[in-house]
């Protein structure tokens, strides 16, 4: 189905696999905090042990290696290898290296495995400590993220094949800071820019210094998405010009041509200082997108706070999440980012994709998930297709290697190949683990 060389593996998060947040130095983050709030979790659960990865990583290592995955996307801890969120070159707070010990054992173990570590610097835990100063409101902030990244590339780039800055900016800044349902939980609508700015500085500025440290191939893991209008009206056209152009353009642009989309330059010329953009556009050796489901927007009544509304797309197949399954949107995105950026655009990577399904085990133990199969092989088709014409793709990870918390769905959905049972930990491996088994060893390894 794909080239050779085309990279099949799959993604965790630190938050929400890890546990373990009051163990071994780590700090507190704004998803600990958050988390507690009620009301701010469906089922009012925690990552406080989530899948408790840490405790059981060589188990889920041997997992993955039974998978047979040519890849893996797993998230640093921010606040486990810096609880006070700065730390490195002067900073305050130190560095904990048991945090940092514990990330170096997981590389040792993906390269005995000869899987390929992808790691991310930041998946949504903010240190509270940074968060406290205004988080990614305040500059300073993208001075920490910098300092963090030199720190953790020093130990780890000699091993990590990739690299991403942060995880899903438009989702972490826009739902954290403009929506406020997701942490931090502001609701700063359009004043949220100056966290979308500093958020795109960090991924830049970070991405320097990883390169200073030796770190080989950087790339991005950007939420993307087509952009449908409710209807022909007008209003519904231009509203979905806008959301397309926060949702999509405000990061895509800045890292690939270093400019923001004309109809966002009003709102950030007073944030922008001489230079930041040079920064942003940092070279990228690949662009991750992560993809879902398209969204279709219409304008919003007067008087609300913000000028569009995001409607359900009805007449489509959902997942269990209530996400639709729109296979071709993501053939669509593809192509058209292709077409739109030509030149300026570096190699793809589908660095997450995936699809909530509750299947539990049956009364022969089997965890029987013929939806999640149906799923991934409709969006790799996608992808193949894409491929054949002509769209340069290089990988597919799949969202998630385990059950997980899910954010504010908490533990109620599961994402992943395996099977966790929350009460007793136990991993499962689902019958679409076993599937995408022989997808991967059915795919040339070489070029």
């Amino acid at each position: 189905m794909f080239p050779p060389g085309f990279v099949l593996g799959t993604v965790t998060s630190a938050y929400p696999v890890e546990g373990a947040v009051d163990e071994d130095g780590r700090g507190a983050s704004i998803w600990d905090v958050f988390a507690r709030e009620p009301g701010r979790v469906v089922d009012g659960s925690t990552g406080a042990v989530a899948a408790d990865h840490y405790h059981r990583v060589d188990e889920d290592l041997d997992l993955l290696r039974g998978l047979g995955a040519r890849g893996y996307r797993f998230s640093i801890s921010w606040p486990r290898v810096i609880p006070g969120g700065r730390g490195g070159r002067g900073g305050q707070g130190g560095v904990n290296q048991a945090g940092l010990d514990f990330y170096d054992r997981v590389v040792d173990r993906l390269c005995e495995a000869g899987i390929a570590p992808m790691a991310t610097l930041y998946h949504n835990d903010l240190p509270q400590a940074l968060q406290d100063d205004g988080g990614w409101l305040n500059p300073a902030t993208v001075d920490a993220f910098a300092d963090y990244a030199t720190v953790v590339g020093e130990r780890l780039s000699d091993r990590v094949a990739q690299w991403v800055p942060i995880n899903e900016p438009n989702a972490a800044m826009m739902l954290g800071y403009g929506l406020g349902t997701q942490a931090p939980g502001y609701e700063l609508y359009f004043d949220a820019l100056h966290a979308c700015h500093h958020a795109l500085l960090g991924h830049g500025r970070a991405a320097a210094a990883l390169r200073a440290t030796g770190a080989k191939e950087i790339g991005c893991a950007n939420n993307h998405a087509p952009m449908w209008p409710a209807s022909d009206d007008p209003a519904d056209v231009g509203a979905s010009k806008l959301f397309d152009a926060l949702w999509n353009g405000m990061w895509l642009e800045p890292m690939l041509l270093g400019r923001y989309p004309a109809d966002l330059q009003p709102l950030v010329e007073e944030i922008v200082q001489p230079g930041d953009l040079a920064d942003i556009r940092a070279p990228l050796d690949f662009y991750g997108v992560n993809y879902y489901s398209p969204m279709r927007v219409q304008a919003a009544p007067e008087g609300s706070p913000a000028p569009f509304e995001v409607l359900d797309l009805l007449g489509y197949p959902r997942t269990d999440r209530g996400w639709t399954i729109v296979p071709d949107a993501l053939r669509e995105w593809l192509i058209t980012f292709r077409a739109r950026f030509r030149a300026a655009l570096p190699p793809i990577v589908i660095t997450e994709s995936g699809a909530s399904y509750r299947a539990e085990p049956g009364p022969d133990g089997v965890v029987d998930d013929p939806e999640r199969i149906a799923y991934l092989q409709a969006h790799l088709r996608a992808v193949a297709t894409a491929i054949q014409r002509g769209v340069d793709v290089r990988g597919y990870y799949v969202w998630s290697l385990l059950d997980a918390f899910e954010w504010t769905e908490g533990l109620t959905q599961r994402y992943g190949l395996v099977h966790v049972d929350f009460e007793t930990l136990e991993r499962t491996p689902k019958r679409s683990y076993e599937w995408y088994r022989s997808v991967i060893a059915a795919q040339p390894p070489h070029a």
